[in-house]
């Protein structure tokens, strides 16, 4: 009995069982003339009934080994070996027949569970609830009611309470969604680490985090729990406009897949589309036999079916498929050019920018419940494209040139001098069309050299400085303000400092990045992190107004979170560091650090202390 109070478990327990508990010893101690008498007789008859044990208690008394040791390891040792036992037993379902096993297992919980209250039996009770498959509701209710129970069962157990407990399945979920979104802007906003873009892993690398993993785990081969996730998520999409939530749509319904739960995979409609897609990201491309795969799907949705391009549409507006999607539309206009194609002939094209439509209307479609596919504006592709692609014909040139012998530069001199900003129908469109601009952003992207090492230690391909320039000042006013959007800065801002730092040495350049883009969509606060992120890494490269300038214009407010203000403190001490050390400045005796040669001018509008 004493083990019993040890291990903070009420008597009353044991004698739901039969057996003799605190209740029974204290009458007998109250009530007994022999206190020490009625102790022994309590001992006897609830030992060991072990007749070849009883001579060798004296012994372990005289090594003073205490009988609650004795008796705990006891316990112990038939605990672990009744788990094993009910274990077996619950792994001949599929041998001998469901129905036999179910009903041992039945017979079984039936006699043990009054004792789930007693910490040193519960983990018998708990074992002979996770291999029942259809516990009993009386059961349930019981460790719904008590936290502590409920903290002990293990998640087979749990899941037949969530089913019918969507509330507290949701509080289960919650951090974990949470953790997810943290996760990813970790990634994105993370000013130290240059070698982990965000786009770097695979679908399969992404898929086997913690997060991913554990929901995977806890929805098990319940397509009910299943289709609450998958609630949850299209409602916190559209509540927040995340698109982290799209993400983690697509890596479940992929990671159920790597586990073979048919259960799910085969009824989710969205499945085989998401598995095609996933291979293309994976093989980094879209061959011919897949894009019929792609579009047979979208063409085989009838009427009635219409809600799945809500899931579907989440699925290809995961950052991870936009990337996708663009970077290999900008590659197939690529191969256009070269091969004197055009954009409306090629069939493998037309379907990137089908799906990238369909995509980046995932929040307006869930919102309106109006799940119709949107119609593609067909000047995308007839003037859009067509007007990009000599964009893209006029950086070729300039880099060929580049190239070229210093006597055979002259001829191509004038093409280059003389190409002027981009095309009036790419900033029309970019502000009119979603697709539009997400073309022009990753053509930005291209131009700032992605794939050619930027996000390794290693890359030293430059840029295409002009062209950057040029096509950037399509983006701040594009469509939805999307050029601001955490992906994209994010791998921009990591092109910038891995592929042309050396570029902000010109003004030119400063005032186009600066003046012309980043500070042009400071309306929004992650704007602020990308900012500070470049110029912690670019900073000896500014001239010092500029960094002056910037610093003083970025001062974060009450409303800026933690993150940006520490951020902010750590990046002033770092350039009042280089300010200290940099012996070709002068120091002004009024001034902490280097004095500006344009501290009294507008541009810093007023003294500025490092």
């Amino acid at each position: 009995m004493s083990s019993a109070k040890n291990n903070g478990t009420p008597g009353d327990n044991l004698e739901n069982l039969g057996i003799a508990g605190a209740s029974f010893l204290r009458n007998s101690l109250t009530t007994c003339n022999d206190p020490l008498k009625a102790i022994q007789e309590f001992q006897l008859e609830n030992g060991i009934l072990l007749a070849s044990l009883r001579p060798m208690l004296p012994l372990l008394d005289l090594h003073e080994v205490q009988r609650l040791d004795f008796h705990a390891a006891v316990l112990e040792g038939l605990r672990d070996k009744l788990i094993a036992k009910i274990n077996e037993i619950g792994s001949e379902r599929s041998e001998k027949g469901a129905q036999t096993t179910d009903r041992r297992l039945k017979e079984l919980l039936s006699k043990s569970f009054s004792a789930v209250k007693v910490a040193a039996l519960r983990p018998v009770v708990m074992c002979i609830l996770r291999n029942t498959p259809v516990i009993d509701d009386k059961y349930l209710k019981v460790l719904v009611r008590d936290k502590e129970l409920y903290n002990d069962a293990d998640t087979e157990v749990k899941r037949q309470i969530w089913k019918d407990n969507q509330s507290l399945f949701g509080d289960e979920v919650s951090p974990l969604f949470s953790k997810y979104i943290i996760e990813k802007e970790q990634v994105l906003f993370d000013h130290v680490n240059l070698n982990s873009p965000f786009f770097m892993p695979s679908p399969k690398v992404r898929r086997q985090g913690e997060v991913v993993q554990k929901l995977a785990h806890m929805i098990g081969h319940s397509v009910k729990l299943y289709d609450m996730v998958l609630q949850f998520l299209r409602t916190l999409f559209l509540r927040t406009k995340n698109v982290h939530y799209c993400t983690l749509r697509a890596e479940l319904l992929m990671a159920l897949h790597d586990l073979e739960v048919q259960d799910i995979i085969s009824v989710d409609p969205c499945h085989k589309f998401t598995w095609c897609l996933d291979a293309c990201i994976r093989e980094k491309q879209v061959d011919v036999k897949r894009s019929r795969e792609l579009q047979g799907f979208l063409d085989s949705i009838k009427r009635g079916q219409e809600q799945v391009l809500g899931d579907l549409s989440m699925t290809l507006c995961d950052p991870y498929a936009v990337n996708f999607l663009a970077n290999n539309a900008i590659k197939t206009a690529t191969n256009l050019i070269n091969g004197d194609g055009m954009p409306r002939d090629n069939a493998v094209l037309l379907l990137l920018l089908r799906m990238l439509a369909l995509g980046l209307s995932a929040w307006q479609m869930i919102d309106s419940q109006e799940f119709k596919e949107p119609k593609l504006d067909s000047q995308v592709v007839t003037k859009f494209l067509p007007a990009l692609m000599s964009l893209m014909v006029d950086d070729q040139i300039r880099q060929l040139n580049c190239r070229l012998p210093p006597d055979e530069r002259e001829s191509a001199i004038a093409i280059i001098e003389h190409s002027g900003p981009p095309p009036e129908s790419c900033q029309a469109f970019a502000q009119q069309s979603g697709v539009a601009a997400v073309l022009a952003m990753y053509y930005t992207l291209n131009v700032g050299g992605i794939g050619t090492g930027a996000g390794s230690a290693q890359g030293k391909t430059r840029g295409d400085a002009r062209g950057l320039m040029r096509i950037l000042a399509t983006l701040p006013n594009c469509q939805g303000q999307r050029a601001y959007e955490d992906p994209f800065l994010h791998t921009l801002i990591l092109l910038l400092i891995m592929n042309m730092a050396d570029e902000f040495t010109n003004e030119s350049f400063c005032t186009v990045i600066f003046d012309e883009f980043l500070l042009a969509g400071m309306t929004k606060d992650s704007v602020t992190r990308h900012l500070l992120k470049l110029l912690w890494w670019v900073h000896p490269k500014l001239p010092i107004a500029r960094l002056h300038a910037l610093i003083k214009s970025l001062e974060p407010t009450s409303q800026h979170n933690e993150a940006v203000h520490s951020l902010y403190q750590a990046l002033k001490e770092k350039v009042g560091q280089r300010n200290n050390e940099d012996p070709i400045l002068p120091v002004d005796p009024m001034m902490d650090g280097p004095a500006s040669p344009l501290q009294n001018s507008s541009i810093l509008g007023a003294t500025f202390k490092v």
